[in-house]
């Protein structure tokens, strides 16, 4: 038996391995295999996830109908019931998101901007760039902050700019705006065409896709007073503290794309709060909206889903539940998942 066996079923022979050797491999398999329509793609990685996904909602429905004891799992009973209690979801509506909105209207000045933003980044939220720890680039030994452009709805500049992506514009409007509306927002139509308007000049300072992925100009180490200095108008103390971090965090900074954040700056200066508001609301709405009503679900997944990873179908409620517990309290199903389908003997 040779290593390829189970692949030759899927192989084409006419294509010759020297004109086309992914075609050679993998022709026939791509003729013929059809990919589920909740998902984008499709491959023996997939496919073994989703066995996984079957077997870890085994486990989370017993934590939910109380048949596994202990604390873990009942907090993993509670939260998939909570999730698939669609009943109240529905006559819930925007409802649990509306004490964030209120907190957004409540901003007054662009300099509330850091603090709101880094306390709204700790719960799961965008802001103006992103961040992250990971091990230094040119120093394995110590671990650092990098912070990287951001802000977008869409997946990066060129989609601002470019003539091929207006459909897409056109799409993310509408998909702004609806937002709006399910919220309550009056004016939603103007509101999402301002916040388009604010991407698009964010998307002025962004470095192409291309650069991003230069290794040496992307490695910028600075002093928190360095990174201050590039957009002194955002107030960081606050924003780190928002996170949860602290000055020793923001000591020394690896930041991958300075000139976006002195671009930052000047946005900052030139755009007032009243712009910003709508920008922070429809990100409030983005990050909550898996857990609202379907409208909502529907909204989000028609433009992120359907148009963006042109995937057709919403995947079934119960798979979107088990990810969500997996993403909580996954060292918790994980240890159950071990011991059903991973046992001592299995390891030896």
């Amino acid at each position: 038996m040779r290593i390829l066996d189970d692949a030759v079923a899927g192989m084409n022979p006419d294509i010759r391995p020297q004109d086309d050797l992914f075609g050679h491999v993998n022709g026939l398999w791509l003729d013929t295999a059809e990919i589920p329509s909740d998902r984008s793609s499709w491959g023996p990685f997939v496919s073994l996830a989703d066995q996984a996904e079957i077997d870890v909602r085994a486990i989370i429905e017993s934590c939910a109908a109380g048949e596994i004891a202990g604390p873990d799992a009942d907090k993993i009973g509670a939260l998939f019931a909570s999730f698939m209690d669609e009943e109240r979801i529905e006559a819930l509506g925007s409802a649990p998101v509306q004490p964030l909105l209120d907190q957004i209207d409540s901003l007054t000045e662009v300099s509330q901007l850091g603090g709101f933003i880094g306390a709204f980044e700790r719960r799961g939220g965008g802001g103006l760039f992103g961040s992250y720890i990971d091990a230094d680039d040119r120093n394995s030994d110590r671990y650092v902050m990098f912070v990287t452009q951001g802000g977008l709805g869409l997946p990066d500049e060129a989609y601002y700019r470019e003539e091929k992506y207006s459909e897409i514009r056109a799409k993310y409007l509408a998909y702004l705006e609806r937002m709006l509306e399910l919220a309550g927002r009056d004016q939603a139509a103007d509101l999402a065409q301002g916040i388009l308007d604010l991407e698009t000049r964010l998307a002025a300072g962004h470095w192409e896709r291309a650069a991003t992925r230069d290794v040496i100009k992307t490695y910028n180490l600075m002093s928190g007073d360095e990174l201050r200095a590039l957009a002194p108008s955002f107030d960081w103390d606050a924003w780190i503290d928002g996170v949860g971090g602290s000055a020793d965090t923001m000591a020394e900074v690896v930041v991958r794309q300075p000139s976006y954040l002195q671009h930052l700056e000047g946005v900052l200066n030139e755009t007032p709060i009243e712009a910003w508001r709508p920008w922070l609301q429809v990100k409030a709405l983005r990050a909550s909206a898996a857990y609202l009503s379907s409208p909502f679900v529907e909204a989000n997944f028609d433009f992120y889903g359907r148009t963006l990873s042109g995937t057709p179908e919403l995947r079934a409620r119960w798979k979107r539940g088990v990810a969500l517990v997996e993403g909580a309290l996954g060292e918790a199903v994980g240890r159950e998942y071990v011991a059903r389908h991973f046992p001592p003997e299995s390891k030896a």
